[in-house]
Formats: C-alpha cells, sequence, structure tokens
C-alpha cells in the first residue's frame, strides 16, 4: 500500500509550496504601501518600483499554475486509487482481497472438493463467521492469494449424520433422516408385511415415524374389519426409539443393512435346560419368561408336545435390539349349531323320540384381537361376537318319561363371567381341539350328564369328562381339583371342580371341548 502513502506525502510538499508564494506576495504589496507613504518626504526610486511590481506578478502565475497542477495530480491519483476487502474470520483479520466473491468462489470449490470425496454423505465446511471491511488505496494490490491460503489453513470440514439411539443406547449413525425411517420401517415390516406392501404401494398413506412405543408408528388406511381372514391394524415399539441429527465424522457413517441386521440380529443367551420330572412345554416356558411356541419353533423334534425326563432343549434366546409389537384383528365366520326344543308326547314310549321340524343352522361373525411380539403369541382375545343368521331348533317329540341323565343339546359356559383367551383352531402348528377360558375358578357342568372320567390325561392334566346321553361329551381340563366321581350324574350348573394349572398348561384356565358323536366341534357353535 506504498503508492498511499507517497500521494499524501506529494500533497503536502504542494501545501507548503502555495502557503510560501502567498506569503511572499503578501510581504511585497505591504512594503509598496509604506513606501508610498514615504514620498510625502522623498520620491521612490524607479527601479524599486518595477522589481515590486515584477514580484506580485510572478506570485500570482505561480498560485494559478500550482492549482492547476493540483487538479491534474488528484485526478491522476483518483484514477491510481482502488478498493479491496479486509477479510475477517471470526473476528481476526486475515488478510486482503479484490473482491468478496473471491472469498465465496474458494468457499464453493472447497465444499465441491469435501463432498466428491465424500459422495453420498452430507458434508460441511466449517469456516466460521466470515466478514468483511472496505478499504482503498493508491495504487493498492490485495493479497488475495496469501489470504485464502491463511483461510484454508484455518478451515476444516465435518460430516452431518443422523444418530439412531434405542433406550438410551446408540445402535450407529446413517447417513440422513431417510435412511433411519427406512430402517425402522424395514424391522416393522418385518413383522408386519402387510402394511409395509400397502407402504410401498401408496406413499401417501404413511407418515413418518414418531418412534413412540405407545404411539402408532404406521399409518395406513383404515381396514375393513367384517370381512373373514386377518389385518393388522397396530404396529409398535416396546422400547424408546430416538434419531438425531449430529456432527461426525464421513469414517463413523454406517451402513443402512449393516444397522438393521445389527436391529435385528441383536445378541444371544445360549441357554441348555435338560428336562425334570413334572415338566410340561408350558411349565418351562413360564419358567424362563417365554412363549411355548418359542420352544416347539427351536426344538423341531418335539411332536405333539411329548417330552421325557433327560431330553435335553435348547432355549436359546435371540434378543433384537428392538421388540415389534403387532395387533391383529382376525375375523372368522362360524356356524351356530342347531339348537333342539323337545315337546311332550304321552303316547310315546319312554326313550323313543320323532322329529317334527329339522332346523337350519345359524351362521355368526367372531372377530378375535391377536397381540404378537417379534412375531410370537403372546395373547388371544375375542372381542366381538355378532349373530348373522339366526338358527332355526329342530323339534322333537319325545316320551314323557325324564331321563334326568340325558342332556338337553343346550350349552351354558362352564364358568361364570367367562373370558376367551385362546381360540379353537390351528395354533402353533397344531389343532387345538377346544377353547381356553377364564373367569370365576368354580368349573360347571355345561348339561346334563353322567361323570364318564376323572384323573389325569397326559397333556391336558386333571380332567373330567361328561357323557350327555345324547350324542354329546364335554372335556374340562387343567383342573386343579375334582367335586365328583366317575359314574355321577349331574345336571347343568353343577359344580364339578375347580380351575388349576395341571399338565400342558401355560397358567391356570379352563381348557372346554364338545364332542358330537365322536368328532370334535367347535365350542363357540354351541355355547
Amino acid at each position: 500500500m506504498t503508492g498511499f502513502r507517497d500521494m499524501s506525502r506529494m500533497k503536502k510538499v504542494w501545501e507548503n509550496s502555495t502557503r510560501y508564494f502567498r506569503r511572499k506576495g503578501s510581504q511585497g504589496l505591504d512594503s509598496k504601501t509604506e513606501h508610498q507613504t514615504a514620498d510625502l518626504v522623498v520620491s521612490t526610486p524607479f527601479w524599486r518600483k518595477k522589481t515590486t511590481g515584477l514580484i506580485g506578478g510572478a506570485a500570482i502565475l505561480l498560485t494559478v499554475a500550482g492549482i492547476i497542477g493540483y487538479q491534474q495530480y488528484s485526478q491522476y491519483v483518483e484514477r491510481n486509487t482502488f478498493e479491496f476487502y479486509h477479510v475477517y474470520k471470526d473476528g481476526v483479520e486475515l488478510g486482503t482481497v479484490a473482491t468478496q466473491d473471491e472469498v465465496e468462489q474458494w468457499i464453493a470449490s472447497k465444499t465441491q472438493e469435501v463432498q466428491q470425496a465424500n459422495p453420498d454423505i452430507t458434508m460441511v465446511v466449517d469456516t466460521g463467521e466470515i466478514t468483511y471491511v472496505e478499504g482503498s488505496g493508491f495504487k493498492a494490490v490485495p493479497e488475495t492469494e496469501a489470504t485464502l491460503a491463511k483461510l484454508a489453513g484455518a478451515t476444516t470440514s465435518h460430516a452431518v449424520g443422523v444418530e439412531v439411539v434405542i433406550d438410551g443406547n446408540v445402535i450407529g449413525v446413517v447417513k440422513d433422516q431417510a435412511t433411519a425411517d427406512d430402517i425402522l420401517s424395514r424391522v416393522q415390516g418385518k413383522y408386519a408385511p402387510e402394511l409395509a406392501a400397502a407402504a410401498k404401494k401408496d406413499s401417501r398413506s404413511v407418515t413418518t415415524l414418531s418412534y413412540d412405543k405407545d404411539a402408532k408408528a404406521t399409518e395406513a388406511a383404515e381396514p375393513d374389519l367384517t370381512k373373514p381372514g386377518r389385518v393388522v391394524t397396530d404396529v409398535t415399539f416396546v422400547e424408546d426409539v430416538s434419531i438425531e441429527q449430529i456432527e461426525t465424522e464421513p469414517s463413523k457413517i454406517a451402513n443402512a443393512d449393516d444397522i438393521y441386521k445389527k436391529i435385528i440380529t441383536g445378541s444371544t443367551k445360549p441357554t441348555k435346560y435338560v428336562v425334570k420330572e413334572g415338566d410340561c412345554i408350558g411349565c418351562i416356558a413360564q419358567k424362563f419368561d417365554i412363549t411355548s411356541d418359542f420352544i416347539r419353533e427351536n426344538n423341531k423334534w418335539i411332536k405333539d408336545d411329548k417330552i421325557t425326563i433327560g431330553d435335553e432343549l435348547d432355549l436359546t434366546v435371540q434378543l433384537p435390539e428392538l421388540t415389534v409389537v403387532t395387533t391383529e384383528s382376525l375375523v372368522e365366520l362360524e356356524k351356530i349349531a342347531i339348537p333342539v326344543e323337545y315337546t311332550k308326547n304321552e303316547k310315546m314310549r319312554v326313550g323313543e323320540s320323532k322329529t317334527i321340524t329339522q332346523g337350519v343352522e345359524g351362521e355368526q361373525r367372531l372377530t378375535y384381537s391377536i397381540k404378537k411380539e417379534n412375531g410370537y403369541v403372546v395373547s388371544e382375545e375375542l372381542v366381538k361376537k355378532e349373530v348373522l343368521k339366526e338358527p332355526i331348533a329342530t323339534v322333537i317329540e319325545k316320551g314323557t318319561m325324564v331321563v334326568l341323565d340325558e342332556g338337553t343339546g343346550k350349552f351354558r359356559y362352564p364358568i361364570a363371567s367367562a373370558r376367551l383367551t385362546s381360540k379353537f383352531g390351528q395354533r402353533w402348528g397344531r389343532m387345538h381341539n377346544g377353547i381356553d377360558l377364564i373367569g370365576s375358578k368354580t368349573i360347571m357342568a355345561a348339561d346334563n350328564g353322567v361323570v364318564e372320567f376323572v384323573g389325569t390325561k397326559e397333556g391336558t392334566g386333571k380332567t373330567i369328562i361328561i357323557n350327555h346321553k345324547n350324542g354329546f361329551k364335554t372335556v374340562y381340563a387343567h383342573l386343579s381339583s375334582y367335586k365328583v366321581s366317575k359314574g355321577d350324574k349331574v345336571e347343568k350348573g353343577d359344580s364339578i371342580g375347580i380351575m388349576g394349572n395341571t399338565g400342558n398348561s401355560t397358567g391356570t384356565h379352563l381348557h372346554f371341548e364338545i364332542h358330537k358323536n365322536g368328532v370334535i366341534q367347535n365350542p363357540l357353535k354351541y355355547l
């Protein structure tokens, strides 16, 4: 910036010269006035008058020439004065540049360079706060190259990623929010493929995950819960899930597939168990806080739930990082058994009967709510029972003599305040021949009949079987104690035993079956 200082010195010399000539001119004029006054006594010499006039004129000429020269010099200085910018980083001066664009272009070029070195990752160049102050100087030459070199030395860069955290534990870092959302959606889709397919078909029906364990993670169009079939109505996580944007190093951003596998695989706890006397599948499951279904899945050699003392069970539990809870609505159409109405005919002999009107089966819609954790059933509940078509009763004429041990064909629930916990049909890859009920602990006869069996059976534990003398038999299983003996006649509603947890049972409940002419029936058709 030496040009600007030279200009200042020249301007100062010019101003001093101008003041000198102005002072001399003023002194000449004062001398002339003094001599004119003296002429009153003595005359002024001719040569003195001429000299004074020449000096005054020269001063005037020099002054005019000086003014013209100064204007020309000012114009010259103005033409050679250039603007520039002082560059500051976080308040500390780095140097000077000709234009702000030179700095901005360097930053853009640096950003592009860092981004190309780390494709598919969001990179940020940390320049700090860059500010500018305008300046100017005579023949000023900005030190742009040195300034940008200093800026480069003071600049760093970092990656921006999204951290996935489950119950306070960092699972990993992925490149962005969309990737984290996709991973968690894939985890849900593993156990709720219907919702995953719906999400792909119509992206508008899916919202960004909230990761709130008590909130729905996926929102889809309302399903039709009146048609027979199974529909997933809700998917949630048990654990608290959060995602947060962080600054990190590019090398710490993981592949999406690796994070997905880490969440699904989790950790394992190898466990072996040797069967002891009195063990059953349900008892072992309850002891280790796992499901009976899990034991069967891990030990496929088990047939019909038969295990013997000394058998070694593999109870190795895989513990995924996330527990996906799905709620399913299962709708089934079931027949309603034909009720039977009897009329007395005094002319008919005891034991004789005649059908007057043949009945017609009714139809009902049963809706179950099934809850699963990572695909394993943890609860089943009958939430709605709708009669679609009322049955028409069969009317039968019978003799007037009442046979006390013969059933009516109409069954009551064998416990008070009954609530279904497991339905009739396929369960855990095999047939579930009855229904499971909980409620009052007192077990009652579902209809009139004769006690045919009282004792312990493999699988069902303490069991009572009642023969209703009309083609029907009922089975009451997993009891803790009996109140009847074989051969006893019972009427509908009589107390016959107490609910228990014997046999292959996962908890205190009643397993109830209805057989008609030797064929297993769905009890819900008759209750």
